[in-house]
């Protein structure tokens, strides 16, 4: 969900209304069927690079660029990262459509490596002229807790305000209530200024087999 993007014209039902140029749900309770969920998603932006915040020493820990990302390679770093907080955009593509990606020219993927092994996953997509996103931004739990976070994305910010190939004018990213409790702060914290709130609502990963039944034990299946 990109902000910005134009909304394809539609009916509005009497439970939408509209508020400038946005679609938006009545007040008080709106119905969601079985085997889906819903999640608030909020869309924040960065118009200039910020200042590095005072980060923690990692040692041990690179951050290592990754040419040509295996899909598989990539799709186990990712459910080890995702699949606590319900990430599943990646694994529903056929694998020759999450390479097209991966491998596109204007993708950079990083890995954060410890003991020869990834467990972080930095990845910045400059494929919208003057706008780099955020893609994908998240830790294993074997470096939770450690500083890390914020050591990656002082290299995040870097190395989206400074790519000379690809100069922006936005760095941006979504977060949304399935992720870490923390994570909107965090990205507040770091400088991004929330300009867009949207509701999701989608097939449960769990019920379509796309991730474990024990994945996300603390979201109830429905």
């Amino acid at each position: 969900m990109r902000a910005g993007l134009t909304w394809p014209a539609r009916a509005v039902t009497t439970a939408q209304t509209i508020e400038g140029d946005c679609w938006m749900l009545p007040d008080g309770y709106s119905d969601v069927p079985a085997g889906k969920l819903a999640a608030v998603v909020t869309c924040l932006e960065m118009s200039a690079p910020m200042e590095r915040h005072v980060e923690i020493d990692q040692p041990g820990i690179a951050l290592a660029p990754v040419e040509k990302a295996d899909p598989a390679w990539y799709g186990d770093l990712y459910r080890r990262i995702g699949a606590q907080w319900l990430w599943t955009s990646r694994l529903a593509m056929a694998e020759t459509e999450l390479a097209a990606i991966l491998h596109h020219a204007d993708v950079d993927v990083y890995a954060v490596v410890r003991d020869g092994r990834a467990e972080g996953l930095l990845e910045l997509d400059f494929r919208e002229e003057g706008s780099c996103e955020l893609a994908f931004f998240g830790l294993t739990e074997a470096v939770i807790g450690k500083g890390t976070g914020r050591w990656l994305m002082n290299h995040a910010i870097a190395r989206a305000w400074s790519r000379p190939q690809t100069p922006i004018r936005r760095f941006w990213l979504h977060t949304c209530t399935l992720d870490s409790p923390q994570a909107l702060g965090f990205y507040i914290r770091s400088g991004f200024t929330p300009v867009r709130r949207q509701v999701e609502v989608f097939d449960d990963p769990r019920l379509t087999g796309a991730l474990p039944m024990s994945a996300a034990p603390h979201i109830p299946i429905l």
